[in-house]
């Protein structure tokens, strides 16, 4: 089985199941979204989209309000596709702690979903992701994805790396290969068991290659699309491994593995 480990809500949904076709993917986790880069038609409304994804990952967007919209919209394309789509469902990083336990209680763990996130703590302060460990380790074997590239810091990285230490019950998934942090984020993940690195968003094609090299077994094939390509993404996977176990293992296995899913 072939799953993409990162994506997001695309508008029509079903363009986003055109791609998985196309790409031979046969799952994907799926990540609500608030700014929608697919609908955009010329430069200006990307401009805008792309605002709102600032917002969105330098954590200046959060509260409850905000993220109705993209919860509503990840349920709608769970409903309508629920053998394409792994559900996960972000918190808000600004509440209190019991108010993320209680949401993580109820709307992630009572709806069914796989795993928490995509999470975008503010440069700087990674540490307001401890609350969510604290609220999965609570619940065996719950998943939670980090946004890794910018604007998140290599020192962001290394406190996450300390918080899954602390927590090592919950897997804790670092996007976007760490983005420009790339190496510490390979070293990190590759000395803290609990940690996997998702692969996508990749500047460089050996930054793939080595990651898959040092921790094969927690490595994971992801799109980010809408801002990737799953036919691409599987392509690099495909161009940096071998026929055989580890790339079976990066594609699919590893995420069957983490999420549960019987294969």
């Amino acid at each position: 089985m072939i799953i993409d480990a990162h994506s997001h809500v695309h508008d029509p949904v079903e363009e986003h199941i055109m791609l998985l076709d196309g790409a031979g993917v046969d799952r994907a986790v799926l990540f609500g979204t608030r700014p929608h880069p697919e609908r955009a038609t010329d430069l200006e409304s990307l401009r805008r989209e792309m605002a709102a994804l600032g917002e969105a990952v330098g954590g200046r967007a959060n509260g409850i309000e905000g993220y109705r919209t993209a919860w509503q919209e990840l349920d709608a394309a769970l409903e309508a596709y629920p053998d394409r789509f792994i559900g996960f469902r972000s918190v808000p990083l600004d509440l209190a702690p019991h108010r993320i336990a209680e949401l993580i209680d109820r709307d992630v763990v009572g709806r069914g979903l796989r795993g928490i996130g995509e999470l975008t703590p503010p440069p700087g302060r990674a540490d307001l992701v401890e609350p969510v460990l604290r609220a999965a380790a609570d619940h065996s074997q719950l998943p939670v994805v980090v946004h890794g590239f910018a604007p998140t810091t290599a020192e962001d990285l290394r406190t996450l790396a300390r918080l899954a230490a602390a927590y090592p019950s919950v897997p804790v998934v670092i996007g976007q290969l760490g983005g420009l942090n790339w190496m510490d984020a390979i070293e990190l993940v590759r000395d803290t068991p609990s940690m996997f690195l998702e692969l996508s968003t990749a500047n460089v094609i050996f930054a793939v290659r080595l990651a898959v090299r040092e921790i094969p077994d927690r490595t994971l094939f992801g799109s980010d699309a809408p801002y990737g390509d799953p036919a691409l993404a599987r392509a690099t996977v495909e161009r940096v491994t071998r026929p055989g176990e580890v790339r079976d293992q990066v594609l699919g296995g590893t995420a069957a593995r983490l999420l549960g899913i019987v294969t």
